[in-house]
């Protein structure tokens, strides 16, 4: 029999646990401060520990340590009712097994907690050969305790540390540089220099002598040697956004960088060494651009040490109040402005809303409807009109069009035949989108449209379920 371990200060989630948890296969201990539980570890050598992050006066990542110590093969899973980015990246860091979130889901609490005792019960048995046959200015916060968000957390604190080249993927406005500042702040590099360039903002012609430098007299306007940003980072880390602007002279150089860690300034014959971890990111599709020939594959597969893929806004809907929230404090000081709350009807517009600029669209209409607000309360009428007159017509889209015949298993099926028999790329999302009608209509016809109740049947959000039937209809329209 398996033992799991939760240490909480609260009677009642340590209840709760082990009424869901407990069985035949699971005993199921408690401790309810941080000298209990090490003494339950140390006599009991559980196999798994739930552990709170917030104990009282204790830190659970400090406990996490001394538990360490008394049994290096104890699998963590941290709990918190207070979860923020840098927490969950130094959890990872430390070495947990995972981050939950309070309120927890029962079902991905099962799930995780299964995953552990598993791999648990792999480390303590011996392997065998049978015969033949895994602290930033607040300005630089990562804001989200959604799932998709949680997870990106996750993946950073388990980058982070490794000295690997990273590649972050994601639409304009996503936050890219704020997770490139993450790896950094919490990597083994973050006492050496990070500098951020963006490929597209410089000419072609002055970004080689930007990332490289250059010699005195190597070009016009050349009127003395200058150092460039790579050998200012030595030893640390620099950031390449859009780095699919990267001009291909320019791309040779960064490879051979890459290769060797040497390189030349522009207009001189010393070869230069330094040691440089490369972020780099972009909006565009780099597989496509090494189609058409506009990016070098070797490049790519040399930046790509580990891959990053940041959701848009609205893949993340259920951080929207967090976020929003934020920015109204972020922007009242700024601004001088006095704002203290968001009204429901605003975060349902929000919510009503696609993003196409994604955060740094939600900064600029905070911002905006902050300067024309008046009163305590950010109202609607504050918005642009783009947001008011989306949430207008977004009543009318409750009930996709699609019929049953349209979207079925068979035709889903002859789909993603047809697609694989053309050579078509984008399967696995027009597959995904033609499921999502299918299902979505047949749960939408059976509540009579009523959005609150499909939800529920469909075990997703409200917001999810707007923007789900949002992408149908547009889909449709663009047919």
């Amino acid at each position: 029999m398996q033992t799991l371990l939760v240490i909480d200060d609260e009677p009642s989630i340590r209840y709760s646990i082990q009424e869901v948890l407990e069985s035949e296969e699971l005993r199921v201990l408690s401790a309810e401060d941080a000298s209990e539980g090490v003494a339950v570890v140390a006599d009991d050598s559980p196999d798994v520990v739930l552990l709170d992050i917030r104990l009282g006066i204790r830190s659970g990542l400090d406990l996490f340590e001394e538990l360490r110590q008394i049994d290096p093969k104890i699998l963590v899973i941290f709990i918190t009712g207070q979860g923020s980015s840098d927490t969950a990246i130094e959890a990872m860091k430390l070495g947990a097994f995972d981050y939950l979130v309070k309120p927890l889901d029962l079902d991905q609490l099962k799930r995780v907690v299964e995953q552990a005792l598993k791999i648990s019960q792999l480390m303590h048995v011996p392997a065998t050969v049978d015969a033949p046959q895994q602290a930033a200015d607040a300005s630089d916060r990562l804001i989200g305790s959604g799932p998709a968000m949680q997870s990106i957390c996750k993946q950073i604190g388990r980058i982070a540390p490794q000295n690997v080249n990273v590649l972050v993927l994601g639409e304009s406005g996503t936050g890219k540089e704020l997770v490139a500042r993450a790896i950094y702040h919490h990597s083994r590099r973050n006492q050496g220099a990070f500098l951020a360039i963006n490929c597209a903002a410089i000419p072609e012609s002055l970004l080689e002598s930007e990332l490289f430098g250059h010699e005195k007299g190597a070009f016009t306007g050349a009127e003395h040697s200058r150092i460039g940003k790579f050998e200012q980072c030595n030893n640390g880390t620099i950031f390449l956004d859009e780095v699919g602007d990267m001009p291909l002279a320019t791309q040779s150089k960064i490879l051979r960088l890459l290769q060797d860690g040497q390189f030349q300034r522009v207009g001189g014959n010393e070869t230069l060494t330094v040691d440089v971890r490369i972020v780099a990111a972009t909006h565009q599709n780099l597989e496509s651009m090494i189609q058409g020939g506009r990016f070098r594959n070797d490049l790519y597969y040399r930046l790509r040490g580990v891959t990053l893929d940041l959701p848009s806004l609205r893949d993340r809907i259920e951080d929207l109040p967090e976020l929003a929230h934020y920015f109204l404090f972020r922007f009242n000081r700024q601004l001088g402005t006095m704002v203290q709350s968001i009204s429901a009807e605003v975060l349902e517009l929000f919510e009503a809303y696609t993003w196409p600029g994604n955060i740094r669209e939600l900064q600029s209409v905070i911002r905006e409807a902050l300067i024309a607000s008046t009163g305590p309360t950010l109202l609607p009428e504050f918005l642009p009109a783009v947001i008011r007159q989306n949430g207008v017509e977004d009543q009318s889209q409750t009930i996709p069009t699609t019929t049953g015949e349209e979207a079925s298993w068979e035709s889903i099926e002859l789909l993603v035949q047809n697609a694989i028999a053309a050579g078509d790329r984008d399967i696995y999302r027009r597959a995904l989108q033609l499921f999502d009608a299918m299902i979505l209509n047949e749960v939408m016809r059976k509540t009579e449209g009523n959005q609150s109740v499909a939800a529920e049947i469909l075990g997703i959000s409200r917001p999810t379920l707007r923007h789900k039937l949002r992408s149908i209809v547009s889909a449709q329209a663009s047919r």
